[in-house]
């Protein structure tokens, strides 16, 4: 049965996105991987941000970066607003996105925030 809800959760629209925008953010995967899934000004600042991994593990702790959590509310139809808190080795981050259905049936991601390092 928890096997079963894990993928549950790793289905729905934000623990989805979030865990491919982390794999981006830290390095992991390139940013084009998600050219069909992020549009116009979200796209422009995935690009700007993935050379520099903001979410890779910094310091003598290499352990892989992880969703601890993501969560969204929908504030109409079609639209979701997006948190999900990432473990960073020792550290924990956060990142906002929003999501849009769009014509061709599929969620794509439309802003992104990261927090600010401390």
């Amino acid at each position: 049965m928890r096997a079963a809800a894990q993928r549950a959760r790793e289905r729905r629209p934000p623990f989805w996105f979030a865990h491919r925008l982390l794999l981006v953010l830290s390095g992991q995967s390139p940013v084009h991987t998600l050219l069909a899934y992020a549009r116009g000004p979200a796209y422009d600042r995935l690009t700007a941000l993935a050379p520099q991994a903001p979410l890779r593990p910094r310091g003598a702790d290499r352990t892989a970066p992880a969703v601890l959590e993501a969560r969204g509310t929908q504030p109409r139809a079609g639209v979701i607003e997006a948190f999900a808190r990432i473990s960073t080795g020792a550290h924990q981050r956060a990142m906002a996105f929003r999501l849009e259905w769009c014509p061709d049936n599929r969620w794509r991601c439309t802003a992104i925030e990261l927090d600010t390092r401390p």
